[in-house]
């Protein structure tokens, strides 16, 4: 078996898309600030072994993404800008929870941390191309099953 990276975020891009909330999702990390409105960008961020999931012929495996909210910090009205970032958090943990594997392409969302950190959100600010946005990291872990061929 291989990692389908593709179908992985295609999949975690498409919970995005499907909620309407956001103005544009990305596949990548943003070399460039986002332009108006609330946007989603998703990328990897580790790839490694699951000793608790992995048997004696393969090594199953953890790919943890990151989906990155941004708006900007001068939208208005401001009191208003956490509560858009924290409700668009929101939808998309009840999604990953309810499309527990993400259509079939990993075993399951790690959303308690049974691999590592397990599934949460960091708020913080990011000053990109002079622009001050206010941003929430979303931490996804994602556990896929038999990976790589162990070779006895």
């Amino acid at each position: 078996m291989s990692l389908a990276a593709a179908a992985i975020l295609d999949g975690v891009m498409s919970h995005a898309l499907a909620s309407g909330l956001f103005a544009r999702v990305n596949g990548h990390e943003p070399k460039s600030a986002p332009g108006s409105g609330l946007t989603a960008a998703v990328w990897v961020q580790t790839i490694k072994p699951y000793p608790g999931g992995s048997g004696l012929a393969a090594t199953s495996g953890v790919v943890t993404l990151t989906v990155r909210l941004y708006t900007s910090m001068l939208a208005e009205p401001a009191d208003a800008i956490d509560p858009e970032i924290m409700s668009a958090v929101d939808t998309l943990f009840a999604a990953y929870s309810g499309d527990f594997e993400l259509g079939g392409t990993v075993r399951n969302v790690d959303l308690e941390g049974a691999a590592g950190p397990g599934l949460s959100a960091q708020a913080g600010y990011l000053n990109q191309d002079g622009k001050l946005m206010r941003i929430m990291d979303i931490t996804l872990p994602v556990i896929v099953s038999d990976l790589w061929t162990q070779v006895a």
